[in-house]
């Protein structure tokens, strides 16, 4: 039976990619088809949208575009007003229905969300209910730089109120300046009360094959 993750951030470009491809990349080592899904993606460059690129390319299986990703936004910018600029509705159960397509053609299938947990979709939805709906268990990016406890702790919050499980955390170095990594990194290992799969450095040009050798897959796979 197909399994998978909900990947999320304590904030946008806080590194989901990067881990979501990092994932795929390690469960694929473990001879599992593994297909990454990015469902909305804002912010256009070049006429590609970077972050669908990657994912697509490390995965295990080839799928249409509009399955890998139902929604794409021109803008950067937050999904309700990136998508109202072209007028578009994102409707959850489209998603729904792609993320069921795939499940039932590999064995993991990595979804990376957009921005943070509670970025807004439409006037009424936002990326916690897309998780919902999916009902995926989460693995949290956390970005190591000042604040990140209060936004770490704030989204375990609100993931925990909707009843999601957490299924561990990846703490990805964002600032190499940040003063007392580890003592942070030590804070959140307690707090969090899940497993932490894996410590990224700082790394502008890390690969996401080399990151994969980071993370610890195993209470993933239990």
């Amino acid at each position: 039976m197909s399994i998978g993750f909900f990947v999320t951030g304590t904030d946008t470009n806080i590194g989901k990619t990067l881990v979501s491809c990092s994932l795929i990349h390690a469960f694929a080592q473990t001879g599992r088809s593994v297909v990454g899904i990015k469902p909305i993606a804002a912010g256009c460059e070049n006429g590609r949208w970077l972050d669908v690129d990657q994912l697509s390319a490390v995965s295990t299986k080839q799928f249409d575009c509009t399955v890998i990703n139902s929604y794409r936004l021109v803008a950067a910018a937050a999904p309700q007003i990136a998508a109202n600029y072209e007028a578009i509705d994102i409707d959850i159960t489209v998603i729904q229905q792609a993320f069921h397509t795939v499940q039932k053609a590999v064995d993991i299938v990595i979804v990376e969300g957009v921005g943070g947990f509670v970025v807004p979709l439409t006037s009424q939805t936002d990326t916690s209910d897309l998780a919902v709906a999916l009902n995926l268990p989460i693995i949290l990016v956390v970005g190591l730089r000042l604040g990140c406890l209060n936004h770490a702790l704030l989204t375990v919050e609100a993931i925990r109120a909707r009843h999601l499980p957490l299924a561990g955390w990846v703490a990805n170095t964002i600032d190499p300046q940040m003063a007392d990594i580890i003592g942070n990194i030590e804070v959140l290992k307690h707090r969090l009360a899940c497993p932490l799969i894996g410590i990224l450095p700082y790394n502008l040009h890390i690969d996401a094959r080399e990151s994969a050798n980071l993370l610890n897959i195993n209470p993933l796979l239990m």
